[in-house]
């Protein structure tokens, strides 16, 4: 029973946080498009590109359009990782485990998949995409703070959080690559005022543009990268998440045994060990898209490992 109730909790909040992270995703986009829109579909075949599922794009809808992108992502039934059908998910989780949750917890997830759905139909998804995305990130956020402040701080609210970190971490790494692989024109725009604008945008829809000025000050890539990769305080960083990961391992093992959450804690640590000793200069000689690349895989291993170690059997 523990393992069932922990697993909707765990999926519940990924798929909350994984609906937040693809309006953000998308959010990039449409960002840069206002002050260095690309040729053709380039700008909108990054996105379909970083989502990992282009062949299912390409049978579905042909040609990056910014109509059929921001269908694809966003009220696309059925593709499992549009908001649509994250909320949707997260909904049925959310069902499954009503006594475990508090009732602002489910009203708050039924509520933003209703308004979702609604939206989709409406058709504001392309109609008024800024302020699809902005309720989207708000209903979101309003899930992660009722979560916090209406339910026991016990296994199955860390099992919550340790979903939802996950996919943070892994969304922060995806936002931070469709920038500087993806839509960065070529390596000579690094460094011009281009380059500033496009970092600027990402920082923003990141929410991070404030915290990072107070910091840096101007706009750099080196220090953008070190901020939303590194940075030990930001709570959207890798390095943040990663490290509240590892603690909700802890917790959750309570008096388990070691080898009981074995992998999970293995993996978990060598990930934060290597992030603890990477710096910003050394991922940019080793490349940012290779380092990306690398940490996306780690953390895909991270929640295979959890997926075995707590809900498998």
């Amino acid at each position: 029973m523990l393992s069932r109730v922990a697993d909707s909790i765990y999926w519940m909040n990924r798929y909350m946080e994984r609906a937040e992270n693809v309006a953000r995703f998308v959010d990039v986009n449409l960002n840069l498009m206002l002050d260095m829109p690309l040729p053709g579909a380039a700008q909108w075949d990054a996105l379909v590109a970083t989502s990992g599922d282009t062949d299912y794009f390409r049978e579905h809808y042909g040609e990056a359009t910014q109509d059929a992108v921001l269908r694809f992502l966003t009220a696309d039934a059925a593709y499992p990782n549009s908001i649509l059908a994250c909320l949707h998910s997260a909904r049925e989780n959310a069902r499954s485990v009503r006594d475990a949750i508090s009732s602002e917890m489910w009203e708050q997830v039924n509520r933003s998949y209703l308004q979702v759905r609604e939206a989709a139909l409406a058709g504001t998804v392309t109609h008024a995409p800024n302020e699809f995305f902005s309720a989207v990130k708000l209903a979101c956020h309003l899930f992660v703070g009722l979560t916090y402040l209406t339910m026991s701080h016990n296994e199955g609210w860390h099992f919550g959080r340790l979903g939802r970190l996950i996919e943070r971490a892994d969304k922060t790494s995806r936002i931070v690559d469709v920038k500087y692989f993806l839509l960065l024109p070529s390596p000579a725009d690094i460094g011009s005022a281009y380059d500033e604008i496009q970092w600027g945008a990402l920082l923003k829809s990141a929410s991070a543009f404030e915290m990072y000025r107070k910091r840096y000050g101007r706009i750099s890539p080196t220090g953008v990268i070190e901020f939303l990769l590194l940075d030990p305080e930001f709570p959207r960083s890798l390095r943040y998440c990663v490290r509240k990961v590892e603690r909700s391992l802890v917790a959750i093992a309570g008096d388990r045994k070691a080898e009981e959450i074995g992998p999970a804690a293995a993996r978990t640590a060598e990930l934060r060990q290597a992030i603890d000793s990477d710096t910003v200069a050394g991922i940019i000689a080793g490349g940012v898209h290779q380092y990306l690349d690398a940490v996306q895989t780690k953390l895909n291993d991270v929640g295979e490992a959890v997926h075995q170690t707590f809900f498998a059997t």
